[in-house]
């Protein structure tokens, strides 16, 4: 059982020690990794994803429950405890929805009945992620961007169940931020957002800033901040709510705005 990640600092880009030594990661943390482009960010996860042992150019260590991962979790797929979700996915399969979440339920369990309860709930989890529902007899390659990203975060958390979870900016493909949290959090697994966007940052238990190819510092969410994320969702909520509108080719009258100062 995995109860911690770790990341043993390594080299920044100038090769200069990483100036956060360690980083510990239990279960049930939602953390974000935050920095301009090209501070190192994707980089890092990549370090995670594949178990760096000072192998890589940055010079990271992972560890699991505090020692070197085994072997397994490199070279066996079906026992890697990290699924990784990245904004540019595309399905290659044209497999209808359901027949998909079916396929990949059935290899993760023998037992039909127990298939079946999995692809519902990864389903009905999609499908709070995303504006637009997603239809079981679909197309895999259909699906839009939104709803492909939120079935990929279901299918990671749901059927694959993997303790370590991911997710490479999901917040350009549109899908519900604040409620895909707050369905994270009902599961014990560390959740690990690359993010711009400051309503996931606020939302986090901490963020670890990147610059030049290093974690700088490690920031935890204060109580000031937990209010202010508060302001942050009612902004973005009237700013999705404005997108909608324009999408559905109707008129802005600004009523939107005026509650948004009203509310500030």
């Amino acid at each position: 059982m995995i109860d911690m990640i770790s990341i043993l600092g390594g080299y920044g880009k100038h090769a200069e020690p990483e100036a956060v030594a360690r980083i510990d990661m239990k279960m049930g943390d939602v953390v974000s990794v935050v920095g301009p482009t090209g501070s190192g960010k994707t980089t890092l996860i990549n370090d995670l994803e594949l178990f760096a042992d000072a192998n890589t150019p940055t010079g990271r260590r992972i560890l699991i429950n505090g020692q070197p991962p085994p072997d397994e979790y490199r070279d066996d797929p079906a026992r890697n405890p990290i699924a990784l979700v990245t904004q540019h996915t595309t399905f290659l399969s044209d497999l209808p929805v359901r027949e998909f979440l079916n396929t990949h339920a059935r290899i993760r369990s023998s037992d039909p009945g127990h298939s079946r309860d999995t692809v519902h709930k990864t389903l009905a989890f999609a499908n709070q992620l995303t504006g637009e529902p997603i239809e079981v007899e679909s197309r895999m390659t259909e699906l839009s961007g939104g709803q492909t990203r939120a079935l990929l975060i279901a299918d990671a958390t749901v059927i694959c169940n993997t303790p370590i979870v991911l997710l490479d900016e999901v917040e350009n493909a549109g899908i519900h931020r604040t409620r895909a949290i707050e369905l994270l959090r009902q599961h014990r697994k560390i959740f690990i957002f690359v993010t711009h966007d400051p309503r996931i940052a606020l939302l986090s238990d901490y963020r670890l800033v990147m610059e030049s190819g290093m974690v700088v510092r490690v920031l935890r969410t204060d109580e000031a901040e937990r209010r202010l994320a508060a302001k942050v969702s009612h902004l973005d909520d009237t700013l999705s709510r404005l997108r909608d509108k324009i999408r559905k080719g109707e008129r802005l009258f600004g009523d939107e705005l005026e509650d948004l100062a009203c509310n500030s």
